[in-house]
């Protein structure tokens, strides 16, 4: 059983505002999708954070590029349960490798007083 179960979950792609969690035991979260594609928890994206010395949801450098191209904003363009202890999105970029699952996002919640408790730095 996970130790972080939600008791509602919005993921507003129409609006592109992100995804919002009411945790069972009261406490609410939003994520936005930026944040939650530079934190994708797969094993490449674990592994280039890794190389670039990143924590989950610190975006990539951007290359030094006199004209840089344009790039869409980050979104989903799918998302859908993984069991009940997950959720799984396809990313307008194309990857979809990344399972999120109830625990990882809990423990990465972005509110202020989650971050004073657990800092990101402390995250592996």
């Amino acid at each position: 059983m996970p130790l972080a179960d939600p008791k509602s979950l919005k993921v507003n792609i129409s609006t592109g505002s992100g995804v919002d969690i009411e945790w069972k035991d009261g406490h609410a979260t939003h994520y936005s999708f930026q944040w939650l594609r530079d934190a994708c928890p797969c094993a490449t994206c674990e592994e280039e954070r890794k190389k670039e010395e990143r924590q989950p949801g610190q975006p990539p450098p951007k290359p030094a590029t006199l004209l840089p191209m344009y790039k869409a904003p980050v979104k989903p363009v799918s998302a859908h349960g993984v069991g009940k202890y997950a959720i799984n999105f396809k990313w307008n970029d194309g990857h979809e490798s990344g399972i999120y699952s109830w625990d990882y996002l809990r423990l990465m919640c972005q509110c202020a007083e989650c971050r004073q408790k657990v800092p990101l730095s402390n995250v592996q």
